[in-house]
This record gives C-alpha cells, structure tokens and sequence, in this order.
C-alpha cells in the first residue's frame, strides 16, 4: 500500500514539474502569440473600417465593399497568425502542406458551395443586375433585394422571396427590365368603331392615371385586324412597385370610359351560312 502511494506521488510530482518546465518555456511564447493574434483582429478591424470608409467614395457597391473588407480583414490576420505560430516555434512548411492536402479534399465535397461563391464573385464584379432592379431569371422573377457569394435574394410580387443560387444565374439567359415595366394589354373594340375615337380614349385613360409614367411614352396603336375585333395594344410604362396594381386600374377604366363615349368591345362571334336544303 504505501508502496503504491508513494509511486502515485512521485507520478504526480514528475508531471508537476514537467508543466512546470512546460510552462517557463513555452508560457511566455504562448502569451505572447495569443497576444499578436488579438493585435491581428484588432488591427484588422481598423483596416476593414478605414478601407470601407475609403471605397464609399467611390460609390462602390455594397456587396463589392463588403467583399473587398472581408478579404482584407482574412490577410491581416493570417499575418499575424503566420507571426504567432513562428513564435511558438511552429514549422510552417510541413503545416501549408497539411493545410494544402486537407484543402484539395474539402474543395472536392463543397463544390456546389465553392461554385457559387465563384459565380457570386462574377455576379459581383460583372454587375448585369443591381440592387432594386426587378430581373427574370431560371424561371423566376422579382426585385433584386441583396446579393450575396452564395445566392441572389429576390423579392417576388406575392410579397415572398425568391432564393436563387448563385450558379443557376452564371451562364443563363437574364432578363433585367430595371426599375421600371411596361404593361402589355390587348383590348378589342368593333369593326364599325371610329378608331380615332377609341385611340383618343384610351390616351385619357392613361393620361389620367399618375401611376403611368409620361417617360417613356406609352405606346398605343393597332395590333391585330382578328376574326371578330380589331385589337388595340396598349403599353405604358411604370415603376416595379406599381406594375400590377396599375394594370387592374388600367384594364377597369377602359372598360368604364368605353361604356360613356359607346364604344363596342365585341364578343367572338361565327357567322354560318348553309348552302342548298335538304335532299
């Protein structure tokens, strides 16, 4: 028994003196690495705000300046990583190899999120839409509300967002209509209307309504001679936001301002002539 304590205790003073040791030699270097590491985020920090600061004049896009402050803030402090660990001793040789060796396989299990960050970068710096522009894209459509690495934020004209990978966007066909939309109505009126009339009532109706930008101007004009009607296309611009609203107010005064001035909007009609009786 005594034996056996007296074994423990010196297993417990050997290992007290060895962290002891442990800590004389490598406690001050310790410190002071995880003191250059703090240094480094501050010092990043201040970097990342100067800079951020400096590209507003610019006027430089949001999602470009958050980028390039992030991409300075990660090499700052790396120096000051590569710094701490020289002073712990560290080789960093074997240590780049390990990281490059462990980097090669985590790129081959993230390559959809590595692709998007690459194609986030591209939509960044090639700027084929902005911020408040309305686009249709991979069967989608809405107005860009943010812009990220990884995906584009739209928000749809039901009031919900649209989440689009960044990947799905790089290569496809884009339509970027702006801030602004044309509407597109067809309206069919008698083939004994007076035309003049009809087009002078419809410029009212538009003129009437403020939510019709007079920039550019809405085009008018006959479209279509078809079976039963002649077909008026009408096509004002207006903002995003009051795109679909304004087509209803649209379609609605028409109808009320054909009814006053007797102009006809025509059911499909088919005449059917039977030639000869029966046999």
């Amino acid at each position: 028994m005594n034996s056996d304590a007296g074994s423990n205790t010196d297993l417990i003073e050997y290992l007290k003196r060895e962290g002891i040791d442990i800590a004389i030699q490598f406690g001050p270097r310790l410190l002071v690495a995880i003191g250059i590491i703090v240094v480094g985020f501050v010092v990043g920090r201040w970097l990342g705000q100067g800079l951020d600061k400096g590209l507003k004049k610019f006027d430089i896009e949001l999602p470009v300046r958050q980028l390039l402050v992030r991409i300075a803030r990660i090499i700052v402090l790396a120096l000051f990583v590569i710094m701490a660990l020289q002073n712990l001793g560290i080789q960093l040789l074997p240590l780049l190899a390990g990281i490059g060796v462990a980097g090669a396989g985590i790129a081959l299990a993230m390559q959809g999120i590595l692709g998007n960050m690459v194609a986030g970068l591209t939509i960044i710096f090639t700027k084929p839409f902005k911020i408040g522009e309305y686009i249709s894209i991979a069967g989608v459509e809405g107005e860009v509300m943010n812009i990220n690495l990884s995906n584009t934020i739209l928000s749809h004209p039901d009031m919900s967002k649209v989440v689009v990978p960044n990947r799905k966007i790089v290569g496809e066909i884009l339509h970027n209509y702006g801030k602004i939309r044309q509407i597109e109505l067809i309206v069919g009126v008698a083939y004994s209307t007076d035309l003049n009339n009809a087009l002078s009532a419809i410029n009212e109706v538009l003129k009437s309504n403020s939510k019709v930008l007079k920039e550019p101007s809405p085009v008018i004009g006959v479209s279509v001679l078809a079976d039963s009607s002649i077909n008026i296309a009408v096509k004002p611009w207006t903002s995003v936001a009051d795109f679909v609203p304004v087509t209803g107010e649209i379609n609605k005064a028409l109808v009320e301002s054909f009814r006053v001035k007797n102009i006809s909007i025509p059911f499909p009609q088919r005449e059917i002539r039977i030639i000869g009786g029966a046999g």
